[in-house]
């Protein structure tokens, strides 16, 4: 047990601006996979478009 917690402790000192860093780059190529994703499979992509404006339209707030 003690083996596995000194290999935590570097992730847990990772500065904010590291973590971040790391997200926007997941964000980005997040989105990067979607766009591929429409431009491949435009129905399925005018589907999900829609069903998301029907979810929005009956969200309450």
């Amino acid at each position: 047990m003690p083996d596995r917690e000194s290999h935590e402790e570097p992730e847990a000192q990772e500065t904010d601006a590291e973590r971040r860093r790391r997200r926007a780059l997941f964000l980005r190529e997040l989105t990067e996979a979607r766009e591929l994703r429409d431009r491949v499979q435009p129905r399925r992509a005018k589907v999900a478009r829609l069903r998301h404006a029907m979810r929005m339209r009956t969200f309450r707030w």
